[in-house]
């Protein structure tokens, strides 16, 4: 039965997404924001889906279900109406399971602290090339289609399975959802620290989301970095494990990263395989092997997934190209963790090598911008040349004692020899930097946000910009 939906927000990712998919698959979809940033904004455009701007109670329309994301709280105006009225509703990834999953379709789910997006669009792309016609939902654009969702009429729904919650009154993982067929797990670490007490907590949570997987099925855990094995202990499902160890179902050996891209040797069932990726960074071949496990976990030929990933074009949004201007590269990407930021730095690195890297940082969600990932940012900006930190975002919304101190981790930059700039409250991220930047430059433009269109305001400026260093 084809429904009238009502998203509350749809502005978000995973709700502008989720939104798309259901138009897709016939339902009427509509919703309401604060306010849109692109690419959601632009995506949400396209397809022609109504959004108001403005929680307003008394211009909610007669809909047969709201779907209530976790960027609302209980108290927000158009909340309190809902439940007033009894409207029915659903968090987001309740709506996956009821409206997507329950249709019949296996999920096939990604998880992890990093990698998540990456992966699960590599394996949605290695799906679509044999053949299989999967359903996919993710956090990022697909470039080979500019949607982050597919509606497909095989049996496999692709998704990203985020741990965080999934709104005010949903308050576990959203991947405890999706009961997944395979569950693919990256490398695991401390995050969402405004969610998550500590790494225990973290790890309870893709534990539980491991053990859903049926005995026919299967978990595909990363062991290139540890903690991964540690967080599936409780599965009964067959585990595949990926890595460079003897131990591993499936090798990775002789990775290496350039310029035009990676390679890695696979090792799979007695048979040795190529990889090819044209992305820079270990940490994307990492990723790929890992979609080839998966793929080969759901009855691919691991060869033909492997062939596929030598085309794939990648996500928007990571260490994505936005433009060039008197002489600088400027490059988007939502990198935000210290471990995701120093992995970016080493892809940029060697993507471009020889050119000095620059990182425009913004601690723009609520975990990027807590004090309990301070010592962390030192090592994960340390390998850049310079650094410009932006003002947190979401100040208001944290204790002082709670924030990141971004003047102290400058200082602390500059004492291993990196040009550090903390913002101070009111300095524009753009007119700070664009004077520091010479010919030559990469410039990552780093955030979990549109940090108020920073790539192409810088672009702009570097364009008319008379007394940029020679």
């Amino acid at each position: 039965m084809r429904e009238h939906l009502y998203f509350l927000p749809i502005g978000g990712t995973a709700m502008a997404s989720l939104a798309g998919l259901l138009q897709a698959a016939g339902h009427r979809v509509e919703g309401v924001d604060a306010g849109l940033y692109p690419p959601m904004s632009t995506l949400l455009e396209s397809l022609a889906i109504p959004v108001r701007l403005g929680f307003d109670p008394s211009a909610i329309p007669d809909v047969d279900r709201v779907v209530v994301g976790n960027a609302v709280g209980r108290t927000n105006p158009e909340v309190l109406e809902v439940v007033a009225r009894r409207l029915p509703m659903l968090s987001q990834a309740e709506a996956v399971a009821h409206y997507l999953l329950a249709e019949g379709r296996e999920a096939l789910v990604v998880a992890g602290t990093h990698g998540k997006t990456t992966t699960t669009a590599m394996l949605a792309w290695v799906l679509e090339r044999v053949g299989e016609d999967p359903t996919t939902l993710v956090g990022g654009l697909l470039p080979w289609s500019r949607r982050s969702f597919r509606l497909g009429e095989g049996r496999y729904m692709v998704i990203e399975g985020d741990e965080y919650n999934a709104a005010y009154f949903d308050r576990g993982p959203k991947f405890l959802h999706y009961r997944p067929r395979v569950f693919v797990l990256g490398p695991v670490e401390f995050d969402h620290a405004d969610l998550y007490p500590d790494l225990d907590a973290v790890l309870t949570a893709f534990r539980a989301g491991s053990a859903q997987v049926p005995r026919d099925g299967a978990v595909v855990v990363n062991c290139f970095v540890p903690g991964g094995e540690a967080a599936v202990r409780d599965a009964t499902a067959p585990r595949l494990r990926v890595g460079p160890g003897p131990e591993c179902e499936l090798r990775a050996l002789a990775v290496s990263t350039g310029p035009d891209g990676g390679r890695a040797e696979l090792q799979w069932q007695g048979r040795r395989i190529e990889l090819v990726l044209p992305l820079a960074g270990v940490h994307n071949l990492h990723n790929a092997a890992m979609a080839v496990a998966a793929a080969a976990a759901a009855g691919v030929e691991a060869a033909a997934a492997a062939a596929s990933l030598a085309e794939f074009p990648g996500v928007v949004r990571r260490l994505e190209t936005v433009g060039e201007a008197a002489g600088v590269l400027v490059v988007d990407d939502f990198a935000h963790h210290p471990t995701a930021l120093a992995a970016t730095v080493a892809a940029a690195r060697a993507r471009w090598p020889g050119r000095r890297v620059v990182v425009a940082f913004e601690p723009r969600s609520l975990s990027a911008a807590r004090a309990e990932f301070q010592d962390a940012y030192v090592d994960g900006l340390g390998d850049a040349d310079l650094v410009l930190i932006a003002t947190i975002f979401h100040r208001d919304r944290l204790k002082p004692a709670e924030r990141l101190d971004r003047v102290r981790l400058a200082r602390e930059l500059r004492a291993r020899g990196i040009d550090a700039h903390a913002l101070e409250d009111g300095e524009d991220a753009v007119a700070a930097l664009a004077p520091r930047l010479a010919p030559g430059d990469v410039v990552l433009g780093c955030s979990s946000g549109d940090f108020s269109g920073f790539h192409r305001r810088l672009l702009a400026a570097l364009a008319d910009e008379p007394g940029l260093e020679a």
